[in-house]
């Protein structure tokens, strides 16, 4: 079991997406945006995964990967359903484990979780 934290300001994808993984056997918290994503990334225990959105208010997904990655090294997945922030995140491959594009499926992020937990592991 891993500790997950999704930052997303869209109720409904951040519910569906937290659902799936506590399906999977995974601890879930959340965020309702970046900023409060790193309150807790800084305030609570540590997690196994970011799983953020790119296009948040506050603090977007690509400022709070390259803060937590300095600070605080974490695996992030990013989501978005903009063709242009997934071209911004294109040189963050070392930061992330990968874009996963909106609309997903519940087993496309199940498999990205999983994928990128897989590889912390390795590393």
């Amino acid at each position: 079991m891993a500790r997950v934290l999704i930052a997303e300001d869209d109720t409904a994808v951040r519910e569906f997406v937290r659902r799936a993984l506590i399906h999977g056997g995974h601890e879930v918290a959340t965020a309702h945006d970046g900023l409060d994503a790193l309150d807790r990334l800084i305030n609570e225990d540590e997690f196994d995964l970011l799983i953020t959105d790119i296009v948040m208010p506050g603090m977007d997904g690509i400022a709070l990967v390259l803060k937590v990655s300095k600070d605080y090294p974490r695996t992030a997945i990013l989501m978005t359903g903009f063709a242009a922030e997934r071209q911004r995140a294109h040189n963050l491959e070392e930061l992330i484990h990968e874009v996963v594009p909106k609309p997903f499926s519940l087993k496309q992020i199940c498999d990205a979780a999983e994928g990128a937990l897989a590889d912390r592991q390795r590393h």
